[in-house]
């Protein structure tokens, strides 16, 4: 990434807090189905399936967008493509509120879902302004904006007083406004203001050719769990909340506020936590935090029947409201590390081509946002087990585990070959003291092969 000495710290603070403030507009207009959604459903008389592609396809939008939003970002800047997003989001948000049949619906949250690939161009707006040491921070404040989804959550309580068509329209106004905010209040990036000055652009093909390399698609898997399922449980846990505990709307919006609030708010502190102690070991702690808590809220209410000695024994293992807020809370606040973890990697691997690979991750990472409510809603109609959905996050984080594990291992035998002549229990062959064997590594000690390659191995990752 060029760097821009005559850029001031000022100039770099601004530029990221305008950023924030806009994603995070962004963000509730992309997550606003999550609560009128659900008053839709009971005007129109929608199934849970027929729920979850409504409130699933803002997300498809804005997934699929990512990749080309972020290719116009690396070609003429976020702050112009950015701009104009929002300005076409608002436009439908207001043409939303004279929807009428559920075509209708799905049309206007079909173009709504641009807001959600703002992402793409505020992440190479705000890379583009920051030494490459600290981007893992800049992102993850401007990452925050995730915080949108809070405010969605919130407005239940304007819906059930004013009404969802209220709320669209409100949205609506805001959007618009940020976004003329945003054009007029900040400038160019560094990068984008030399090539209007007449620098060369970076070829498409350039930027293209990153997005063929298998390390990518890695890190889009992982943030199809870090952040597609944080999406599709910000959109799901309102509907979750009313069907598997009867609660009201109102109730349940501002619990599901307990899920996502984290999930937003402790983005930026992943973000320091991965320029601190590498990204890696974040993602690590990620991934074994979330198999525990999907684990836990994936076990359905069950009564059970134990012969005992006097005669049966019956009792119930259920999980109540408290501790369910609880679990989803901690979920929140790891996925939010995670999600700042993964785009730690990306301005480090790929510095020229933020845009179109930040892109491409968010692409995958938001088509899990769409497709997940569909399958929870799918799911909780085929097996009547509102905790399905925590079932399949499940087999997915630990998917995602294992396939980082294994590429986590391969790279350390690729960089350092001793490491495969290694015995598995070192200690049982005395090698835990003193000098090394005759099959390790000259002016090596053993013991302290894998400590001191992990430890680059994560800094550059």
């Amino acid at each position: 990434m060029v760097e821009h000495p005559g850029v001031s710290e000022g100039q770099r603070r601004w530029a990221l807090a305008a950023s924030t403030v806009a994603f995070t507009a962004c963000f509730a207009v992309w997550t606003i189905f999550s609560i009128i959604g659900i008053k839709i459903q009971k005007d129109l008389g929608l199934s849970d399936t027929e729920f979850g592609l409504l409130v699933g396809t803002p997300i498809l939008t804005g997934s699929i967008s990512r990749l080309f939003i972020g290719i116009l970002a690396d070609r003429f800047g976020g702050r112009i493509v950015m701009s104009l997003i929002m300005a076409i989001a608002a436009a439908a948000a207001f043409g939303l509120s004279y929807a009428h049949t559920y075509p209708q619906f799905l049309a206007a949250a079909l173009v709504m879902g641009l807001a959600g690939g703002s992402f793409a161009a505020g992440v190479a707006y705000v890379a583009r302004w920051f030494p490459k040491e600290r981007t893992g921070t800049a992102l993850g404040i401007f990452g925050m904006g995730t915080f949108g989804s809070a405010i969605t959550n919130f407005s239940s309580f304007v819906m059930v007083a004013l009404g969802w068509v209220t709320v669209a329209r409100i949205w609506a106004v805001a959007l618009a406004a940020v976004a003329i905010a945003f054009y007029l209040f900040t400038r160019d990036d560094p990068i984008a203001a030399s090539q209007r000055r007449g620098a060369a652009r970076i070829p498409l093909a350039t930027q293209l050719e990153s997005l063929k390399k298998l390390q990518v698609w890695r890190f889009a898997i992982y943030y199809a769990f870090v952040f597609g399922a944080f999406v599709a449980l910000a959109l799901w846990l309102p509907r979750y909340y009313i069907g598997a505990y009867g609660l009201s709307v109102a109730t349940a919006g501002f619990l599901a506020t307990a899920y996502s609030l984290p999930g937003s708010v402790f983005r930026a502190v992943g973000g320091w936590l991965s320029d601190k102690f590498g990204a890696r070991n974040i993602m690590y702690a990620t991934f074994g935090v979330s198999m525990i808590t999907t684990f836990l809220l994936s076990y359905p209410t069950t009564r059970y029947v134990v012969q005992g000695i006097d005669g049966p024994i019956e009792f119930t293992l259920a999980m109540g409201v408290a501790p369910f807020a609880v679990l989803t809370f901690v979920l929140g606040l790891f996925m939010s590390f995670g999600m700042a973890a993964v785009y730690k990697h990306i301005p480090v691997y790929y510095p020229d081509n933020v845009g179109s690979v930040g892109g491409l991750v968010g692409m995958i990472g938001g088509l899990g946002g769409f497709a997940l409510p569909i399958a929870f809603g799918a799911m909780a109609d085929l097996t009547g087990v509102w905790t399905s959905c925590f079932m399949l996050l499940f087999l997915l984080v630990s998917g995602a585990m294992l396939w980082m594990h294994l590429a986590v291992r391969r790279m350390e035998r690729r960089r350092v070959p001793q490491l495969r002549n290694l015995p598995q229990l070192p200690e049982m062959e005395g090698l835990g003291a003193g000098p090394p064997p005759a099959h390790a590594p000259a002016g090596i000690a053993t013991q302290a092969i894998r400590p001191h390659l992990y430890a680059g191995v994560v800094a550059a990752e």
